[in-house]
């Protein structure tokens, strides 16, 4: 049987969802005419953006299984999509950061530390690690059993840096308790799934 899609498949999401991400970036920070306060707003636009995208991609296989119509299909066969534009939502992330740190030095010392370097060092690492994996020649390079190790792991660790990383500021800022909500979700969608196929492939990774 023939399946007829949508012409939002594939690369043309990852284009779609990067130029937008690019495009609103560009937009957030032109309303403070380029300066320091519009590059902070798109660092905090992106950290958001990243987090919708990290879980479409990271909850796509336990809602094709728990929920299958069209849109859970297209969302699990876009998943590897999906994970390439939390990439580079990420990038225009870490760009805006570098943009930041280089327009106002004490305000980025002051808006870091230590750890947020040794942490978010290693959560980039993944992310491009999982990117460079994510198509067939490569990830046939470091064959499937590497390959699911490290896409496992990786997806665990950026969850678990999310939950962090918003989940540090709800104290002095409840409503970002709000971004909890769709982690804690992706993760219960998980777990329900390996809990009805133990032992089974089903906890598959980004």
């Amino acid at each position: 049987m023939t399946r007829r899609q949508s012409w939002f498949e594939g690369w043309w999401v990852l284009a779609a969802l990067t130029l937008t991400l690019i495009a609103l970036s560009l937009w957030i920070a032109s309303m403070r005419q380029f300066e320091v306060d519009g590059v902070r707003m798109v660092i905090r636009f992106t950290a958001r953006s990243s987090l919708l995208l990290f879980c479409l991609a990271f909850s796509a296989a336990a809602l094709a299984r728990l929920w299958p119509n069209a849109y859970t299909r297209w969302q699990r066969r876009n998943r590897r999509y999906l994970g390439l534009s939390f990439a580079a939502s990420h990038a225009i992330h870490a760009v805006a950061i570098v943009v930041f740190a280089k327009m106002d030095p004490a305000g980025f010392v002051a808006a870091t530390s230590p750890a947020s370097y040794i942490f978010g060092g290693i959560g980039y690492a993944a992310i491009i690690a999982m990117s460079m994996t994510s198509f067939d020649r490569t990830a046939a390079m470091i064959g499937p059993r590497a390959w699911r190790a490290l896409h496992l792991v990786g997806g665990y660790y950026l969850w678990f840096q999310f939950m962090v990383s918003f989940g540090k500021r709800v104290p002095a800022m409840p409503a970002y308790a709000a971004f909890l909500v769709p982690l804690l979700a992706v993760m219960t969608l998980r777990m329900i799934v390996m809990a009805a196929h133990p032992g089974g492939r089903t906890a598959e990774a980004l």
